[in-house]
């Protein structure tokens, strides 16, 4: 029944990976993996054929007698435990995306194209990549990918050219959620889960962010695909876009209340979803109120509600979020085997019985880190960091868990389908895996390795 729960994980794994081929969203094989894997575990623990482990090491057995009852109130707290963290995480998305998306309704995005009035290549390449590096840390990777390849279709007509840019600006995002806590989902799960402080996130990272950000774009701008001019036509703007009188407004109190969710958590103590219900209800509430137009009326109003805006949100992000994330929590749930813990044979989920074996055979975690860092552009990096935050029990701020950030967050860029950002502009622009692999990916490398060795000095 073990190896049977294992088997169903990698094969629900392969079906994700498998997404393009198979033409299936990756959301049914997470789900149907989340709830298999529960139902087996259920089954199994209930006849007494494998254990279950809390967090804090208690291990629960079914078939002891008289303490049946409670070993099923630890398996009924695991499930409840879990799917709290994992409903934690989904809450703040859900608010985070909202947000986002009344941003948008009201063109608020739009502002930013009216910043951008360079003809030089080179200058706009910087430009956008120092966008992509800000805006990504405000509004996620993901987001502000779709956004600066909406305003890059404003600006250059030549499909060729926008695809390098495109390339160069989902290297920038993903540098700039990296250092984030609300930049990348794989450091939004890092920080609710109480593995890294915003804080101490930012302090540490964003220089290494940086460097995996300028020193690609800085190698670029030396490339023969960013010589010369190109024409920019700032007045392409249509009178809609011009008329809305609620775009500044709804996107510096859409974002400043984005950005409050962090400085929230920190004067609270509160857990950050709570912060992200605030920051929504703030601009939900003004949103009702505000009047986009000059003749704005009733009948129109919702055409900008926050109703509207719900509408929109990819709830298939979230129910496969929702799907990988109790997978896992299954596997680190399940008694795989013991291991010796300060002299003390200790019995351990499967994850940190991994955990274990890896750092036998690689002693050196920075190693494994890396690996990590070029695995998570072959395989969805949210699964990948869900593992690591089973496997290992260091505490809050621990240098690994800073490595595991910036890795997870950066090494995406080296394939095209290595992260949200870089599927959303694969999508967008219709951009061959093998030519970003030809043009991008050596790029994407060197700054991934040089952030790297620059982030073990800082963590």
């Amino acid at each position: 029944m073990t190896a049977l729960i294992i088997f169903v994980f990698i094969f629900g794994y392969i079906g994700i990976t498998l997404e393009h081929p198979l033409k299936m969203d990756k959301t049914v094989p997470a789900l149907l993996m989340a709830a298999i894997m529960w139902a087996l575990l259920a089954v199994g623990f209930h006849q007494g054929w494998f254990n279950v482990v809390d967090g804090h090491e208690n291990v629960f057995s079914f078939l002891g007698g008289h303490d049946n009852e409670h070993a099923e109130e630890g398996f009924t707290n695991l499930l409840l435990h879990h799917l709290g963290k994992t409903a934690e995480i989904l809450v703040f998305l859900i608010g985070a995306m909202t947000i986002v998306e009344i941003i948008d309704l009201h063109q608020g995005f739009d502002v930013l194209k009216s910043w951008v009035k360079t003809k030089s290549k080179k200058k706009l390449l910087w430009i956008m990549a120092i966008l992509g590096f800000i805006l990504s840390a405000i509004i996620d990777n993901l987001t502000a990918t779709i956004v600066l390849v909406t305003l890059l279709r404003k600006l250059i007509p030549n499909k060729n050219d926008r695809l390098w840019y495109a390339g160069m600006i989902v290297i920038a995002a993903n540098a700039g959620g990296a250092w984030s806590p609300i930049g990348d989902v794989t450091t939004t799960m890092l920080w609710i889960g109480k593995r890294v402080s915003a804080l101490a996130l930012v302090t540490k990272l964003i220089i290494p962010s940086i460097i995996c950000m300028v020193i690609p774009t800085f190698i670029a701008t030396l490339l023969p695909a960013f010589k010369g001019s190109i024409e920019v036509d700032t007045n392409d703007y249509n009178e809609e876009e011009k008329s809305l009188l609620s775009s500044k407004t709804m996107l510096f109190l859409g974002l400043g209340m984005i950005v409050s969710v962090p400085i929230f958590k920190t004067l609270t103590h509160l857990p950050p979803y709570i912060g992200m219900m605030l920051a929504l209800g703030v601009v939900w509430l003004v949103s009702e109120y505000i009047h986009p137009e000059e003749d704005f009326s009733e009948e129109r109003k919702h055409l900008y509600s926050a109703h509207q805006a719900l509408s929109r949100i990819e709830m298939s992000s979230i129910l496969f979020f929702l799907g990988i994330l109790m997978a896992v929590a299954a596997l680190e749930t399940l008694v795989y085997g013991s291991v010796m813990i300060d002299g003390v044979e200790v019995q351990v989920g499967t994850l940190r019985y991994v955990a274990e074996l890896l750092n036998g055979a690689i002693p050196n975690q920075n190693i494994v880190v890396a690996i990590l860092g070029v695995l998570s552009a072959i395989i969805d990096n949210v699964p990948l960091v869900a593992a690591s935050m089973g496997m290992y029990t260091f505490p809050i701020d621990h240098s690994l868990w800073h490595l595991i950030a910036y890795s997870a967050g950066t090494g995406g860029s080296m394939l095209i389908i290595g992260s949200a950002a870089g599927v959303a502009a694969m999508g967008m622009e219709k951009i061959d895996f093998i030519w970003y692999f030809k043009k991008i990916t050596w790029l994407a490398a060197v700054g991934f390795a040089a952030g790297f060795v620059v982030a073990l000095f800082f963590v």
